[in-house]
């Protein structure tokens, strides 16, 4: 087991009706004057939206508002928010909704903390981030686990880049968790997030060399209920205990508990990414799509891994079998399972056939312009990710 340092510092208020909550939690981590983001119509439709705000009515907290954020969130529009969050003298970025509203409202906090820089030089790493204001969470969808990672995402229309920042600044100071709100999430958000919940895990599972028995049992568990609770909740979505489970394994997968004594891996993530910002699809998709050309190109390198998988995640019998033939069965497995729930496992089922040059710039983008190796089992260049690019 290597070493490691586990720190998930946000407050979870979760069941039935807690959104009411969220007026008293902005209050108790200091919160006095609230930036609320949100995304399209469907809080307002649902009416969160309007729970929330007479929740912070009730405990006198004056807001405003931006809204707009769509999947794939934009640097634009949060840009867009820290003008408006310095100007409305925020002190505190309450996000309604899902991962790219999640994501947004981190950047927004980020940029009005340090209104001198600019944001874009801070999310690239170029400027170091050093200080940002505090951020809560009402959420809608069970996908990214933004709502208790590190981590946050935004895209840059004008460069065509889509980046991720983890700083501890990411952690966001409580998240307020009603499974009810997501009854009326379509089912291709829940199938791309049951995805999402499964690859936060699978990034930290595929790492070889390290011991980690209760590690890999909480993770083994993890996708196991996921997978099992993905399916039913696309027969009934109104099932509270469903989406109770669903959304628990959203957080449980992405607050780094699954990455403990063995580290992360965000490969796929990272050319998940690139084809996102290329071509606006959403984020679940590019990870279906490429799950299984990643895991073909290099499982060699860690038969023992894959198979333990097959195995007591994807239920393959191990009777007579090589480690590389459970594996591979295990793989094919994990794609049947993709495609029950609907999602692509290949870019033409999206209509996309890349040039071989608009693949070499996939890769170029997902791999810095080849200066960063991706992958733990194997490190992959330019040339080696362009090759699972196209067996995808």
């Amino acid at each position: 087991m290597d070493n490691f340092v586990q720190y998930a510092p946000t407050e979870v208020v979760f069941g039935k009706g807690t959104e009411k909550q969220a007026g008293s939690e902005v209050k108790k981590w200091g919160g006095s004057r609230v930036l609320i983001v949100y995304g399209g119509g469907s809080v307002i439709k649902s009416g969160v939206l309007d729970r929330v705000k007479r929740s912070l009515d009730e405990e006198d907290i004056v807001y405003d508002e931006i809204g707009g954020v769509k999947p794939n969130p934009r640097l634009a529009l949060a840009e867009e928010g820290v003008k408006k969050a310095i100007e409305f003298q925020a002190d505190f970025i309450l996000g309604v909704g899902g991962g790219s509203v999640i994501d947004t409202a981190k950047g927004i906090a980020h940029g009005t903390a340090n209104p001198t820089l600019d944001l874009w030089e801070i999310w690239t790493g170029k400027i170091p981030l050093t200080k940002s204001i505090p951020v809560g969470v009402v959420l809608t969808i069970a996908a990214a686990g933004s709502e208790m990672s590190d981590s946050a995402v935004l895209t840059n229309e004008e460069v065509g880049r889509k980046v991720g920042i983890s700083t501890p600044f990411n952690r966001v100071k409580f998240a307020v968790m009603n499974p009810e709100l997501a009854f009326t999430v379509p089912k291709k958000q829940i199938a791309c997030g049951v995805t999402d919940i499964m690859m936060h895990t699978m990034e930290r599972y595929f790492i070889p060399g390290f011991t980690c028995e209760m590690t890999d049992e909480i993770a083994e568990g993890l996708l196991r209920t996921v997978m099992r609770n993905g399916t039913k909740a696309l027969e009934n979505q109104e099932d509270y205990d469903v989406m109770a489970e669903i959304m628990w394994c959203s957080s449980l997968s992405h607050n780094d508990l699954t990455s403990c004594g063995r580290g992360k891996d965000f490969s796929v993530h990272k050319m998940g990414q690139a084809l996102g910002a290329k071509y606006d699809i959403t984020h679940g998709e590019t990870l279906s799509v490429l799950w299984g050309s990643w895991a073909r190109f290099q499982y060699d390198t860690a038969p023992d891994r894959f198979a333990r998988y097959a195995v007591n995640v994807m239920g393959i019998s191990s009777q007579g079998k090589s480690q590389m033939e459970i594996a591979k069965e295990g793989i094919e497995k994990t794609e049947e399972y993709f495609q029950s729930l609907g999602m692509p496992i290949s870019l033409s089922e999206l209509g996309i056939h890349p040039s071989d040059e608009e693949i070499h710039d996939l890769a170029m983008n997902a791999t810095q312009q080849d200066t960063l190796k991706l992958s733990r089992l194997k490190p992959l260049s330019a040339a080696e990710v362009e090759t699972i690019y196209k067996m995808a």
